[in-house]
């Protein structure tokens, strides 16, 4: 099915089951630009056109959270002129789609950590999501620098400083209060977590977040990701029981 017909698919889903997070590992942009013939930027660039339908398509089926992982810590690895092009394309990204997602009840959101970005990029990131924090219809969390080791690490430092200070008890330190130093504080945790390109790995994303996550893993590299496949893993969630631990009744 094509991802023009995947308005067939969505009566299918069942509102009672629909998951409330989905995260997304959008994995397989420069080998899509590979098998083009082009160069590594271009996949990139036809990646940013797919988190567009991927977005739209979330608020027509009224998800309320999406987490999409733009860039990740290790990728400071790659070559500079990747990585600057990497984060100009975001930032470019973020300005050119600001308005259409404030317009459309979209709450858009960088989380990560700050290091090693270029001076005033935070900023220039917090000036244009700050214009979409009134709205409530989609949560869209763009994990950019983001590492999840570097999230617990950063929580950490912060729990332990309260703890140093008289603020908290050791004793007092709970899962929830761990949850509330991450970046996603306040949000819930994601009962999806979709990855293409066919590794089937996390990668270093969400770590604490998706301990009991549903997988939904394609070999569809993501510039080729369709609304369609999209839909369809939310379908395949469905089928799915989720017992947590617990023992089926």
């Amino acid at each position: 099915m094509t991802s023009d017909n995947y308005k067939l698919l969505i009566p299918k889903i069942d509102k009672d089951k629909m998951p409330n997070h989905i995260a997304i590992i959008m994995d397989g942009n420069g080998r899509w630009a590979k098998k083009q013939g082009m160069k590594r930027v271009n996949g990139h660039k036809a990646g940013v056109r797919v988190v567009r339908e991927i977005v739209e398509t979330a608020r027509e089926i009224n998800l309320k959270y999406l987490t999409v992982y733009a860039f990740s810590t290790e990728n400071w690895g790659r070559s500079r002129m990747e990585v600057n092009y990497l984060l100009k394309l975001i930032l470019d990204s973020l300005i050119g789609e600001i308005d259409d997602l404030v317009q459309n009840g979209v709450n858009i959101r960088f989380i990560g950590t700050e290091q090693h970005l270029p001076p005033g990029y935070d900023v220039k990131v917090e000036e244009n999501c700050r214009r979409s924090w009134h709205n409530n219809d989609l949560y869209l969390n763009v994990a950019m620098n983001y590492g999840g080791r570097r999230e617990l690490i950063e929580a950490v430092q912060v729990i332990s400083t309260k703890v140093k200070d008289g603020y908290l008890k050791p004793e007092d330190i709970t899962e929830q209060v761990i949850s509330d130093h991450l970046y996603t504080a306040g949000m819930p945790d994601p009962d999806l977590v979709i990855r293409t390109s066919g590794e089937i790995r996390l990668s270093n994303y969400l770590i604490w977040q998706s301990t009991y996550s549903e997988f939904w893993f394609t070999e569809t590299l993501w510039p080729d990701f369709s609304r369609a496949e999209f839909i369809q893993s939310i379908l395949d969630y469905q089928e799915r029981k989720r017992r947590f631990g617990k023992r089926e009744k």
